[in-house]
């Protein structure tokens, strides 16, 4: 449902350490080699030279700033705002909201079905089963449609199918109840985290 999304947050966070690997390297090379030391040296002079020449050639008035030192400004700014967009919409923003519907869609009206309803109705519900270690609720905008992940851990030697049929039941219940169909995936959960859960439950 949200493969692109993924992809293009693994290309983001792959550019983002591609030039976080290039720093790192050149700030290594400055630092144990002397001709890259001299050569990194020299172009901060250079750069040091040319932007005391553009501040001076762009100050404003009689004052000490410079249309230079507010455009760098202006542009950071810009930067970090649209680095915040593109993670939020790469990522597919966070959500509090399952469902929902206009008043003209279903016969009950407007109707907003919120991710705290849901998870303590599903937490509730597979309370019964002792097999159950925790359930993780939440919400999220996917493409512009609330999506809801119930992710569950349970014990070892749960069969998982049984499980993910179980919870899919529910989750039909609750469409039902609310009258809204509820875009869901589910994930089982195992592992080291299964095996030193022993007695221990955390579903609230």
């Amino acid at each position: 449902m949200n493969d692109t999304n993924r992809v293009l947050n693994r290309i983001v966070l792959f550019v983002v350490g591609l030039v976080l690997i290039a720093l790192g390297a050149v700030a290594v090379l400055a630092t144990a080699w002397n001709p890259a030391r001299d050569a990194w040296s020299a172009a901060t002079e250079a750069g040091d030279t040319w932007l005391a020449g553009a501040a001076d050639a762009t100050t404003i008035g009689a004052t000490t700033a410079s249309w230079v030192a507010i455009g760098a400004v202006v542009l950071i700014v810009f930067a970090i705002a649209l680095l915040i967009v593109l993670l939020t919409r790469v990522g597919g923003g966070r959500s509090r909201v399952v469902a929902r519907s206009d008043a003209s869609e279903t016969p009950l009206g407007r109707v907003v079905v919120r991710e705290g309803f849901a998870s303590d109705a599903l937490k509730s519900a597979l309370s019964t089963r002792p097999d159950v270690l925790s359930v993780s609720v939440s919400a999220s905008d996917v493409r512009r449609q609330p999506v809801m992940h119930v992710a569950v851990t349970p014990r070892q030697n749960t069969d998982p199918r049984s499980l993910a049929e179980d919870v899919d039941r529910l989750v039909t219940n609750l469409a039902v109840v609310t009258g809204q169909q509820i875009p869901t995936y589910i994930s089982v959960h195992s592992g080291l985290r299964a095996k030193l859960a022993a007695d221990h439950r955390r579903l609230a």
